[in-house]
């Protein structure tokens, strides 16, 4: 984040960023997929390190989140100026059905159900892939139905 942002940016990110991670991710996944062949209780362990990495996506947003931060670091640098950013709650919360689909994969795994991780795993891979690859971030599409069910004090 750069100094000369106005209010309004505070709560943006750089596209770019999310769509990084999501490359990330979607490796990881890939990963996560093919060693559950050889062993699911190795993928359970990919995939718990995947779950704290979502986690803390969902609570400390694109900023605060590891694969964010080495975009910060390593990549933006590299890149021209800011031309898109995207809200920070919907991103927030994309993580968070993530780390939703992390825990069912390593429950799966871990207790002796691969079949109930296999799927769990492909469904966040399929989401991460979309965001990276085409944009369509799926959690950051339900968000605002998600939004207007939420409970707002009057």
């Amino acid at each position: 984040m750069s100094i000369n942002n106005t209010p309004a940016d505070i709560d943006r990110v750089d596209v770019r960023g999310p769509r990084f991670a999501a490359w990330v991710t979607t490796a990881v996944l890939l990963i996560a997929l093919l060693v559950s062949a050889v062993s699911p209780l190795a993928a359970a362990a990919i995939l718990a390190v995947q779950a704290v990495i979502f986690a803390i996506g969902a609570v400390g947003g694109p900023r605060r989140h590891p694969y964010g931060k080495l975009f910060a670091a390593l990549v933006a640098p590299r890149l021209g100026p800011v031309k898109e950013r995207e809200p920070v709650p919907p991103l927030k919360f994309a993580q968070l059905v993530g780390l939703i689909f992390a825990v069912a994969a390593v429950a799966g795994f871990a207790l002796g159900v691969p079949l109930a991780g296999v799927i769990a795993t492909a469904f966040a891979l399929v989401a991460a892939f979309l965001n990276a690859a085409f944009g369509i971030c799926l959690g950051c599409q339900l968000y605002p139905l998600v939004n207007r069910f939420r409970h707002v004090p009057a």
